[in-house]
């Protein structure tokens, strides 16, 4: 079924053009109800940063990255999170009904507050979920005073 709409231009006689109902909705909305042509964007992990009193803690979600393809470093209070996600290979005459999956490279990097020590970082990768420690400065945390008798 398509829509009929009539164009009535100035120098041009009216005349009738047929019309997708759900074209507005691809343009403005990138949204099909078929997923027909669908793109498929970068990959972007989903990241998560917590201050503890001891510590800051982001948690980013990196199924499908081998540790190899990561890269965490530090350098002049920016932490850089950096990898690398790789398609599966697809092989001649595959067809798909529907493809959402993300690959590709990425790169986040994170200011570290001054309270925060990049000297003593701590990684770890266990089921798909990077876990990363930075410990705050001994003189940024905490401390209880007693009262003298």
């Amino acid at each position: 079924m398509s829509l009929v709409t009539r164009h009535n231009g100035s120098t041009t006689p009216a005349r009738y053009i047929a019309r997708d109902p759900f074209q507005v909705a691809r343009d403005l909305l990138s949204w099909d109800p078929f997923f027909s042509a669908r793109q498929v964007s970068a990959y972007v992990p989903a990241f998560e940063v917590k201050e503890t009193s001891e510590a800051f803690v982001l948690k980013a979600d990196v199924p499908g990255v081998a540790e190899p393809e990561l890269d965490i470093a530090v350098h002049n209070s920016v932490l850089t999170v950096s990898g690398t996600r790789h398609a599966e290979e697809r092989k001649e005459g595959d067809s798909f009904a529907l493809y959402e999956r993300q690959y590709g490279s990425f790169s986040r990097s994170f200011a570290l507050p001054e309270t925060a020590d990049g000297e003593r970082v701590d990684a770890k990768l266990d089921s798909g979920v990077l876990t990363l420690t930075i410990w705050k400065k001994a003189e940024a945390k905490p401390r209880k005073i007693a009262l003298k008798k």
